[in-house]
């Protein structure tokens, strides 16, 4: 299909990025389809859970919200609310889309209700997936008729095999995630502490992880200043932080993440542990955007299968809490070896890994559905 397209994109939320990362790339792929001369409408539930939790954070909320007013001025967002007026709405939204997204983080009702007006109105209707539940709990994923849409789009090799052959789902787009450069960029300013950790706590889903390559590193380094942003830290965790010297800061907008890579001489990535076992080869949103702002990426144990990257050159991986320690004292007395892998990790996202990429790449796919 050629010429300017209808897009409707359904997400948990667009002004909320509160443990919510996926809103990072939605939101820059959105922006890269207007700017190439398509109409994208974009919706959200009101109320959504991480909106809702974003504003009990005071201050910081409403300076969140505004800044992603000011930053993304073409996005169209539109609201919704469940109940019985929500078919009437989508009828009236959808009778001349071309191409409707639905993130997974969507309710079942609300998907149904999109999929029963897809005959009507004659669009297609992709799933896009950026989440480890089809592995971890697929019965989650089985709640929704993907027999109905016209394809998926999985972040990664191994959800693509789990729609392909588990799910039975005949058209599976490897779809990653990737870094909105417009915003994610390397900064000036002076280095305040040494190590940075952007990253939720979450559901025990990498704890262990986090106490061996975060928290035991740096208390047993010789003065190494660490920094952990998120949400969802349990007292525990908070507690293990501060034992550990490092500063607990709460929640980041993610749209003020680069000031805090410009002013951390390294930057953390702690994956959870789906990413280094059955889903291995997946790097999360905070990859893409470290390596973006030109951080010195420093990574517990994950696998570039898929080699999206220069394991190495791009960034440091340690095996174990032990070589963390080593590799995070070396790195500190190595300042032209910092600027090295910063420079090398965003030279890879600049040539094949920026929304403008996968908005490119989405355009391809939309041109096969209307084949």
């Amino acid at each position: 299909m050629s010429g300017k397209l209808r897009f409707r994109l359904f997400a948990h939320s667009w002004l909320s990025d509160w443990n919510h990362g996926n809103a990072h790339f939605l939101r820059g792929l959105a922006r890269e389809l207007v700017r190439l001369g398509h109409e994208v409408r974009c919706y959200e539930e009101e109320p959504s859970w991480s909106r809702t939790n974003l504003m009990r954070e005071g201050a910081i909320a409403e300076q969140a919200i505004a800044q992603f007013h000011d930053e993304f001025p073409e996005l169209d967002v539109r609201v919704y609310q469940q109940g019985d007026a929500l078919g009437m709405l989508l009828a009236d939204e959808l009778r001349d889309a071309n191409v409707v997204i639905v993130h997974e983080w969507n309710a079942p009702a609300l998907v149904d209700a999109i999929l029963s007006l897809k005959e009507e109105c004659g669009f297609r209707a992709l799933f896009h997936d950026t989440h480890h539940r089809a592995y971890t709990q697929p019965r989650e994923i089985l709640r929704f008729p993907l027999h109905l849409f016209d394809g998926v789009l999985a972040f990664g090799e191994p959800i693509r095999r789990i729609y392909r052959d588990g799910f039975g789902v005949g058209r599976v787009w490897i779809f990653h995630e990737a870094a909105d450069v417009s915003h994610f960029r390397p900064l000036t300013g002076d280095t305040e502490f040494d190590l940075l950790w952007i990253g939720n706590w979450g559901d025990e889903e990498r704890t262990q992880e986090l106490m061996e390559f975060f928290i035991t590193p740096v208390a047993q380094s010789r003065d190494c200043s660490a920094v952990a942003y998120g949400v969802r830290y349990p007292e525990g965790g908070r507690r293990a932080l501060a034992q550990a010297r490092i500063e607990y800061r709460g929640y980041l907008p993610s749209l003020m993440a680069p000031q805090a890579y410009t002013r951390s001489g390294l930057a953390l990535h702690v994956p959870r542990r789906q990413y280094t076992n059955g889903l291995s080869g997946i790097p999360t949103i905070r990859v893409f955007e470290a390596l973006a702002c030109g951080a010195t990426l420093l990574c517990a144990p994950w696998q570039d299968a898929e080699q999206l990257f220069r394991p190495g050159e791009d960034y440091v991986v340690a095996r174990s809490g032990a070589e963390m320690k080593v590799r995070l004292e070396e790195l500190l007395r190595d300042g032209a070896a910092r600027r090295q892998i910063g420079e090398s990790g965003r030279q890879s996202i600049l040539q094949r890994h920026t929304c403008a990429h996968r908005a490119e790449q989405l355009l391809d796919i939309c041109e096969e559905l209307h084949r």
